[in-house]
């Protein structure tokens, strides 16, 4: 009993290190890879001809949209788009749910579009009935598993959530892997600079 309760305590320290959740997507990735991740985001005022183009079989994949409809990203040349991996059943996720709501409310008028990519199997009643208790107010859609593993090969993170920034031409412009304030405050920065480009 003395080692699964000691099993238990390293579990949940671990858990509360990493900034995450696992799930579809596996494990939490480490500090140097954040690292990395971040230095993505580092360049706020760079022209866009500087940023790599979304890779095209990422652009091209299809979602589903809540109605059953199916789009793309590529479809949405000329907005600046803000694609974040998430679940319902991720605490990280409804964490910064809300700023996500903040950032859509604020920058809708000037080109943004948030796109929440669901990436388990939950049912449209679960997901309708989670959108309505957090009241999001952005796109809400399922991502295929084509769509899902391209965007994880570009963070090389298995967790979420975990956020894409695209520019207006459709550069990638950053990526954001887990929840922590830090990350958070960066994303919202970078989301203001551009649209006001």
């Amino acid at each position: 009993m003395k080692i699964f309760i000691a099993n238990l305590v390293l579990f949940v320290s671990f858990e509360i290190l990493f900034s995450g959740c696992s799930g579809p997507a596996d494990t939490a990735a480490n500090s140097e890879q954040n690292n990395q991740n971040q230095a993505i985001n580092a360049a706020e005022k760079k022209t866009s001809s500087e940023y790599p183009p979304l890779p095209e079989k990422v652009a091209q994949a299809e979602m589903e949209n809540l109605d059953r409809s199916t789009s793309k990203l590529a479809d949405r040349k000329g907005k600046v788009v803000l694609v974040n991996l998430w679940a319902t059943w991720c605490g990280f996720c409804r964490q910064e749910m809300p700023i996500l709501v903040k950032m859509q409310d604020e920058h809708r008028d000037a080109g943004l579009e948030i796109i929440g990519l669901n990436v388990d199997d939950e049912s449209i009643d679960d997901v309708n009935q989670f959108v309505q208790e957090m009241k999001l107010n952005y796109t809400i859609a399922w991502a295929d598993g084509k769509l899902t593993n391209g965007l994880l090969k570009i963070s090389k993170f298995q967790g979420i959530p975990q956020s894409f920034l695209i520019d207006r031409e459709g550069n990638l412009r950053g990526v954001f892997t887990g929840a922590n304030p830090e990350n958070l405050k960066k994303m919202e920065d970078l989301v203001a600079s551009m649209v006001a480009e």
